[in-house]
């Protein structure tokens, strides 16, 4: 099979279309206030209007509970990505009944989440550098030899500084299946290159995984 793709942090029309026409398989719309990325409630919602979208993904950073119903108040989303603790992670699942995913931060083998601790899959990346104002999408790749004999506890996602030059080489030496880009398909900071989005998933699904 081929790695599926998320482009994530859309904030344009054209950006939502170019991920559209490019068949990612997900797209992600950001509700951190310090992302270059954020969007408001009634911006994605006017975004999720455009046709033909793929399976809508909210990230959402240490959020309480008010802050992701506004969002769901606003727009239909069909996961939660969420920057939390497993227990806030699990809470959260179960209050708003929508599947979630972790994003886990890492820099070493024991890092890496050993049970899924009540989730639905896991954004894997790197560790945010010190001094970063927000917990991921910082253009960083990580080691990815950290990953050599991790047995994924639930599906997961690959993150972290990819883009159209070295994805296949990410997939390849780690074994994902799935992989998710926000800075890497971008002229300027929030703003989507269709060229680049097409050109990452290109090069993601041109490398084929064991089925």
């Amino acid at each position: 099979m081929t790695a599926r793709v998320k482009i994530c942090g859309i904030t344009t029309e054209a950006g939502m279309d170019a991920a559209v026409a490019a068949g990612a398989d997900w797209v992600g719309l950001n509700f951190f206030p310090a992302s270059p990325r954020h969007v408001t409630p009634q911006r994605a919602a006017e975004l999720a209007a455009r046709p033909g979208l793929p399976t809508l993904v909210g990230l959402f950073v240490k959020p309480e509970d008010a802050e992701i119903a506004a969002v769901l108040a606003a727009v239909t989303l069909d996961i939660l990505q969420v920057y939390v603790n497993a227990p806030r992670a699990a809470e959260i699942r179960a209050r708003f009944g929508l599947p979630v995913w972790r994003a886990v931060g890492v820099s070493a083998a024991a890092d890496l989440p050993r049970d899924p601790g009540g989730v639905d899959g896991f954004v894997i990346e790197a560790k945010a550098p010190p001094g970063a104002t927000r917990p991921g999408g910082n253009a960083v790749t990580f080691d990815w030899s950290i990953l050599a004999g991790w047995q994924a506890p639930a599906p997961w996602l690959l993150a972290g500084g990819l883009g159209p030059d070295n994805v296949a080489e990410a997939i390849r030496a780690t074994g994902a299946t799935a992989v998710d880009v926000a800075s890497g398909v971008e002229r300027e900071k929030g703003i989507k290159d269709p060229a680049l989005v097409a050109a990452f998933a290109r090069a993601a699904r041109g490398t084929v995984q064991p089925a």
